[in-house]
Formats: structure tokens, sequence, C-alpha cells
């Protein structure tokens, strides 16, 4: 994911605001016991945390993000947290009206920092420092496809094969899958810029471009596409990088002219400044979370392979590291 513009539906769709609150997840007590001890550890904390609205954006590794922390939250802290699925410009409005406290997983978003960071914009948001994981976006084929035809690794030769990606929606062209149109992305620029014989046609959401490169892999399919770290689904299909013109400072400043490579990216906490400014608990275990790619694609995993509820991956990642949650909690 994700640098201009933002990291499912298509382009312009405006997400609704969608708040849940988080049911309490005890350990075998009753709701009053459960919400005594919440307020008990909340008062041995020095203070109380409130609502924490928490942003969910549309890929599955900020969503076990977001919920280890509110989980994290909510179980120490007494929070009541609000879960609230937005994309990610969206989620950035929210921030001078209260209804986002936290995106816990910022991509990069150079327009929006313009707008909402105090040096240069309104000041109703802030950077909270990195958040652990490095996001790595890029081109990408599936192993087989590598392995058959190694020189496509190098996009000098993507013309090459052009045809072989061909579909019904690229005109005779080859397709290239680009993710949810929301990304952070410039594809449609480098197809452009580098005079590929490509059309970028958005698989729509994570999901649609997770089947696609499953059954490409399986099938021996030629696909070509967007893709990203970290994502549980390496694990499954160990796709591979096609290289890029190097990404260097300042080539990525107009998206009309895009011709290089992503960056990779320090993922940060982007959180609003009112709230970073209150006396909410919650304020010192966001500043203080962070984990790594292997400890998200962990939680990704257990949501999208295994079949769990947001809720109960959390609670099982956090059981098995409480040292990292304990950490963030000092």
């Amino acid at each position: 994911m994700r640098i201009a513009r933002s990291r499912g539906a298509r382009l312009g769709a405006l997400a609704v605001v969608a708040s849940v609150a988080l049911s309490a997840c005890g350990g075998g007590g009753s709701i009053d016991e459960q919400t005594q001890a919440n307020e008990e550890q909340a008062a041995e904390s020095g203070g109380e945390c409130g609502d924490l609205n928490m942003a969910v954006n549309p890929w599955v590794g900020f969503q076990a993000s977001a919920y280890v922390v509110g989980t994290v939250a909510e179980q120490q802290l007494g929070c009541t947290v609000n879960y609230k699925d937005l994309k990610e410009d969206v989620s950035w409005q929210g921030f001078g009206t209260g209804e986002v406290d936290v995106v816990i997983e910022d991509w990069g978003h150079p327009d929006l920092e313009k707008k909402f960071f105090a040096d240069q914009g309104d000041g109703s948001a802030e950077d909270f420092g990195p958040q652990g994981n490095v996001g790595i976006i890029g081109w990408f084929v599936p192993p087989w496809l590598a392995e058959e035809h190694p020189d496509i690794l190098e996009w000098s030769n993507l013309n090459k094969y052009a045809k072989e990606f061909a579909t019904s929606e690229s005109g005779g062209q080859g397709q290239f899958i680009g993710a949810d149109p929301s990304y952070v992305q410039f594809d449609e620029a480098i197809v452009s810029n580098l005079d590929l014989d490509f059309k970028v046609v958005f698989s729509g959401s994570e999901a649609a471009s997770i089947e696609a490169f499953r059954k490409a892999e399986e099938n021996k399919e030629w696909v070509i596409g967007y893709w990203y770290e970290p994502q549980y689904f390496n694990a499954e299909v160990a796709m591979q990088r096609v290289a890029l013109p190097a990404y260097e400072d300042g080539c990525q400043d107009d998206p009309q002219t895009v011709a290089c490579d992503y960056p990779e990216t320090e993922l940060k906490k982007i959180v609003g400044s009112d709230w970073a400014a209150s006396d909410s608990t919650a304020v010192s275990l966001v500043q203080n979370f962070e984990w790594t790619n292997e400890d998200q694609n962990v939680v990704a995993g257990y949501i999208a392979s295994d079949g769990m509820s947001p809720e109960e991956a959390a609670a099982k990642w956090i059981e098995e590291n409480q040292d990292k949650v304990d950490a963030w909690l000092e």
C-alpha cells in the first residue's frame, strides 16, 4: 500500500463511516466484572481513556494493526473503541471534527500533510512517529512466470510480452492489474511515461488482486500487477518484483510525470492534534506502538486465511506476545 494520493470500490466513491464499538473481551468474567477491571487499570495508569476513534483503511494489514492497538486499549486501558471503515483521504478529514483520532498505518501522503499538518495546513493532524512496518510497493508477477521468463523482471522487457497479458478488458494491450484505486499508486503514469504497451485495469480491492494472483500461479496465467509488503499472502505465493527505473528523491513529486519505481516507506502513525493533546491514556499507547512486518502478517493471516474475526485475531496475537504489549504500555 502505500508519495501523493491515498491507499474496495472505484475512485471517488467515499466510504461511509461505520462506527462499531469493540465489545468487551474478558477471560470468562461477567461484563460488569470486565468493566470494573478496565476502570481499575485506567485508574492505575493515572487517567482515563474515554472514546478512541480508530480509522480502518481497506486492506487487511491495516485492520490487523488497528484491532491489535484497539484491543489493548480496551482490555488494558478501559477505552471505548470505535472502529471506522474509511479510505485514507476520508480518514484524515475526520481529525478536525474529532470523528477520527488515529490512523495507525500511513503510507506517506505529502498532499494530505500540506492540508492537515500545522506547518503547512490547518493543524488538525500530526505525525506520531513510525509504527515499525516498512512498506514496499511495486510491480509483481507470480513465481511461475519469473521462473520461466526471468527477463520479465526487467521493465525494459515488458513490451516483448505485452500481448501475453492482453485480456478482453485491456483492448489489445497488456493488462496491468491495479488495486483499489484509492491506494497510493502511480501506475497509469508509469505505463505512459515508460511507453509500455499496457493498460491499467483496477481490480477494485485487495481481495480481488489476491484472487487474481492466486489463480495465475495455480493455472500458469500471465498476470502482472500492483502489489506490496507487508502482506500475509506473500507467504502463500512468493510474488516476484519487476525492476522499474530506480526511485530517486523527487521522481514522484509530480504524479503526471512519474517514471520510476516506488520507494521503501517507513510507515507511520497519524493522529488528531486535539486528541494527542488530551489526557487520554491511549495517547501513550499509540505513541509507543511499534511492531514488525512479520507481526502484522501473522495477524492478517489469522483474519484472511484462518477466518478469525479481527477481534479474535488481535486477542490471539496479544496473548502470544504480551512482552511486546507491555513495552507499549510503559
